[in-house]
C-alpha cells in the first residue's frame, strides 16, 4: 500500500504517507490563499522523512485523498455567488419562512429559548432572488399543471437582471416526479447558454436529495449552489497542482457521509465537515482493531473541538437531518458536534459575567496566536499552555514555528490578567480550566444525551492539542482513562486513508408494513424491490463511473421507520437488500422493535400503531484496503519504568498554587511499554503529551499512549 491522506483544517495542514509497511506523519500551517501550498509543504516534511523524491511518491502512490475545511469556511464567511431560487409558484415564502423555526436553527439551546432576541441568519438567497413559476405536481407524482416555458423564461431573465451567479431549481414533489425541474434547467441553457453567463451552476434540489420535506431539500441544494464555486475552484486547483507534480490517477475527496469519491463525482455539500468525519473513521477502525468498545472520539485542533460516537461493533451514529451553519439539509451525514474550542481559540474577558470566555473566534494559522509572533495581539489557549510551562519555545512543531514567550505574556495579562486582578500565569490557569471544562461538558452532553454514562466509554483524545488537555478533560468527567491513538496529530488523515468510496441514495414514500386498522401485513415485494434496486442502480453508476470493477460493488440497505404518526423516526440496517418471504419482513420489524428498544426503552415499542417506512436509503460502496494497527498498547508483562528525564522544568497546573517541577520527556527516547510518571510533558515532533498531577501515562507504538489515574 502507498498512499498519500491530507486533512486541510482551519489551522494546520496534516499529512500521513503511507509506504508499503512505513507510516510518516508531517504537518504545515494551512496556506488559505492557495491551499496547494500548504499541502506541498507537509508532504515535502513526510516523503523526506523516508528518503523519496516528489517524483517517486507521485509516481508510485495509489492515490492521493483529501478531506478539507474549505466549504466549511466558505460557508462561515458568506464566501459564495449571487445565488437565484426558482419554486413553484405560491411557495416563494418557504425559505424564509423556515419552518418558522429557521431562528433557532444551529444555535445552542439557550439562544434557542431567547425568542425576544431571536435573529433569523443572513439569507444565502435574499427574497428578490426568489421567483415562483407556474407549474405543479402531485405527491403521487402526477403533473396537474404543466411548466409554462414562457413563464420561466420571464422569471429567469429577472434573476439575470437582478445578478444571479448560480441558480437552484426546487420544486414541489420534484423527488417523487423529477420532470419539471430537468425541463427548467433545459428552457436555462437556451435561454441563457454559457458564453452568455459564463459558468453559472445549475443545481437541481431532486438531485441533491433524495427525501421529502420541501425546505430541508431547497435548502440543500441553495448552500450546494453557494459553496460550488469555492469548492470547485479550490479542490481544482488542489487537482492541477497533482498533475503539475506528476500525479496522473484521479484525486479522491472524502465525504461527511463518512466515505470517499472522485471529484466528479463529489457535491458541495458533501464536503462539509469532511475532516472530522474521516477521524471519527478512523476511531471506528480503530474500536474494531482494538476491541475498545464503546468509543467517543475527541479531536482537539487549532480551531475546533469536534465529537462523536462509535458504539461498540464499530456502528456510527448519522443525522439524516443536519443542521449546517444554521440551516437544515437533508443529506445523510456522520454525527458530529463541533465546539469552537482549539490552541488557537481566543480568550477575552466577559465584562457582564465578570468572568473569561473561550472561543468560539480563533486566531487561526495568519496571524495566529500571539506566541506565534505573526502579529496576533490576541490571546489564545496556546498561548496559555506556553505561559504555564508545558510547551518548549524551540520545540513547538518540531522547531518549524518558534514561539515568543514574552508576546504570550504580554497579551495574556491585557486582555484577561488586568481585568480579572491576576498575573499571567493566573490568567493562564483561568483559560486552560474555561477550555477544558467547556470540552468535558460537551463530551458529557452529547453521551447523556443518548443515555449513556461517560465511564462507559473509551475517550480517544487526538488532534495537535487533544494528548495536552487529555487529562484535564478527563478531571472534569471522572474518567479514569483516555486513549490516545496512534498518529494522534494527524489522526483525522489517517482516517481519510481508510475510508472506502461510497455514495448513499434515497427515496422518500409512504409504505406501511402493519396496518393497524385493517391488521394487514405488507405484502407487495415486487414494488419494494424494485424501488431499492432502483437505487442500487445509481449507486452502481457512480461507482462505475470512478473506474471501480463491478465485482467489488457492494450495498446496505437502510429503512427509516416509525410506528404510526409518532415524530420518532429510526434507521434500520436491513440483513437482506430484497424482501421474497413473509419472514424476511418479520425480521425486518423485529429489528425495528429491537433497535428502537434500545434507543428509547424496552416496552415503548407500540406496533398498534402501524409500522410505516418513510425513507429507503441504499449505501453502495467499494471496500479499500486499510492501515492495521494491531497490539498498539502494552500489555502489563511489558510495562517499565520509562528512563530518568533529561531535562526538568517548573510547570503550573489547575488546582495548585506553586509551581512544580516537571520532567520534559523525548518520545524518540521511550520505547514501547515506557511508563512514565507525573508530572511530565512527553514531546514529539507533532504534539505533547501532558501528564497532569493524579496520572501516570503508557506509551505504545506509533505515538499511540494510555493516560491512566493513579489510584
Amino acid at each position: 500500500m502507498r498512499r498519500v491522506s491530507v486533512d486541510i483544517g482551519g489551522t494546520f495542514t496534516d499529512c500521513s504517507l503511507v509506504w508499503d509497511e512505513r507510516y510518516v506523519e508531517a504537518k504545515s500551517l494551512t496556506t488559505h490563499q492557495n491551499l496547494a501550498l500548504g499541502f506541498n509543504a507537509s508532504l515535502k516534511m513526510a516523503y523526506e522523512q523516508l528518503g523519496l523524491t516528489l517524483e517517486e511518491v507521485m509516481r508510485e502512490v495509489d492515490s492521493v485523498r483529501y478531506a478539507t475545511t474549505l466549504g466549511t469556511n466558505a460557508l462561515i464567511e458568506r464566501r459564495g455567488p449571487r445565488v437565484g431560487l426558482l419554486v413553484t409558484a405560491g411557495f416563494e415564502a418557504m425559505v424564509p419562512l423556515s419552518r418558522g423555526r429557521g431562528y433557532g436553527e444551529g444555535l445552542p439551546d439557550r439562544l434557542r429559548r431567547d425568542l425576544p432576541m431571536a435573529e433569523r441568519p443572513e439569507p444565502l438567497v435574499p427574497v428578490q432572488m426568489i421567483v415562483g413559476i407556474r407549474e405543479r405536481v402531485a405527491e403521487t407524482g402526477e403533473i396537474l399543471m404543466a411548466v409554462d416555458a414562457e413563464d420561466v423564461r420571464a422569471q429567469v431573465r429577472k434573476l439575470v437582471d437582478n445578478g444571479v451567479q448560480a441558480f437552484v431549481v426546487s420544486l414541489i414533489n420534484a423527488v417523487v416526479e423529477p420532470e419539471h425541474e430537468l425541463l427548467v434547467e433545459e428552457i436555462i441553457r437556451e435561454e441563457f447558454p454559457e458564453h452568455l453567463l459564463g459558468s453559472a451552476p445549475i443545481v437541481l434540489s431532486h438531485q441533491v436529495g433524495g427525501r421529502k420535506g420541501e425546505y430541508a431539500r431547497t435548502s440543500s441544494a441553495i448552500i450546494d449552489a453557494f459553496l460550488h464555486n469555492a469548492m470547485y475552484h479550490g479542490l481544482s486547483t488542489l487537482e492541477l497542482n497533482l498533475r503539475d507534480n506528476g500525479y496522473q490517477k484521479p484525486m479522491l475527496v472524502i465525504h461527511n457521509s463518512g466515505g470517499m469519491a472522485q471529484l466528479n463525482s463529489t457535491d458541495a455539500l458533501q464536503t462539509i465537515h469532511s475532516g472530522p468525519v474521516a477521524g471519527i473513521n478512523a476511531s471506528e477502525h480503530l474500536a474494531v482493531e482494538a476491541d475498545l468498545g464503546n468509543v467517543v472520539c475527541t479531536d482537539m485542533g487549532g480551531t475546533s473541538f469536534d465529537i462523536g460516537l462509535v458504539v461498540k461493533g464499530g456502528v456510527k451514529f448519522y443525522d439524516f437531518n443536519p443542521v449546517i451553519g444554521r440551516w437544515l439539509v437533508n443529506i445523510p451525514m456522520v454525527h458530529l458536534v463541533t465546539l469552537g474550542a482549539g490552541g488557537g481559540s481566543i480568550a477575552r474577558y466577559d465584562r457582564l459575567r465578570r468572568a473569561v470566555v473561550v472561543g468560539p473566534e480563533s486566531a487561526g494559522s495568519d496571524p495566529g496566536p500571539a506566541c506565534y509572533n505573526r502579529g496576533g495581539r490576541n490571546p489564545t489557549v496556546t498561548d496559555a499552555d506556553l505561559s504555564l510551562g508545558y510547551l518548549l519555545a524551540d520545540r513547538y512543531a518540531d522547531g518549524t514555528i518558534p514561539l515568543n514567550e514574552r508576546r504570550a505574556t504580554r497579551a495574556l495579562e491585557k486582555e484577561v490578567g488586568e481585568p480579572m486582578e491576576t498575573d499571567a500565569v493566573g490568567a493562564a490557569k483561568l483559560i486552560r480550566q474555561k477550555i477544558d471544562n467547556d470540552m468535558a461538558n460537551g463530551i458529557a452532553q452529547e453521551l447523556r444525551v443518548r443515555g449513556y454514562e461517560p465511564r462507559h466509554f473509551t475517550i480517544l483524545a487526538y488532534g495537535g492539542n487533544g494528548p495536552l488537555h487529555a487529562c484535564g478533560i478527563a478531571n472534569v468527567l471522572g474518567v479514569s482513562r483516555v486513549m490516545v491513538p496512534p498518529f494522534s496529530a494527524i489522526f483525522s488523515a489517517i482516517g481519510a486513508g481508510n475510508m472506502d468510496q461510497l455514495h448513499f441514495h434515497e427515496r422518500s414514500l409512504y409504505l406501511s408494513l402493519y396496518d393497524s386498522n385493517t391488521r394487514k401485513i405488507f405484502d407487495d415485494f415486487d414494488t419494494f424491490n424494485a424501488l431499492v434496486e432502483e437505487l442500487e442502480e445509481k449507486g452502481r453508476d457512480d461507482l462505475l463511473r470512478q473506474g471501480i470493477d463491478p465485482a467489488n460493488i457492494r450495498h446496505r440497505l437502510e429503512l427509516d421507520m416509525r410506528y404510526g404518526n409518532q415524530l420518532a423516526q429510526t434507521a434500520v440496517v436491513v440483513s437482506k437488500n430484497r424482501l421474497e418471504t413473509a419472514d424476511d419482513l418479520m425480521e425486518v420489524l423485529a429489528a425495528f422493535s429491537k433497535d428502537y428498544g434500545r434507543r428509547y426503552g424496552e416496552g415503548s415499542q407500540a406496533p398498534e400503531a402501524g409500522i410505516r417506512i418513510n425513507t429507503i436509503r441504499v449505501a453502495t460502496y467499494s471496500s479499500m484496503s486499510t492501515l492495521k494497527f494491531n497490539d498498539i498498547l502494552p500489555k502489563d508483562a511489558e510495562l517499565a519504568p520509562a528512563p530518568a528525564a533529561t531535562q526538568h522544568k517548573a510547570c503550573h497546573f489547575v488546582g495548585h498554587d506553586g509551581a512544580l517541577n516537571t520532567a520534559f520527556h523525548d518520545l524518540a527516547e521511550l520505547s514501547f511499554g515506557s511508563v512514565v510518571e507525573s508530572p511530565a510533558v512527553v514531546i514529539s515532533p507533532s504534539t505533547t503529551y501532558l501528564v497532569e498531577p493524579g496520572w501516570r501515562l503508557k506509551i505504545g507504538r506509533y505515538g499511540a499512549a494510555l493516560f491512566e489515574r493513579v489510584e
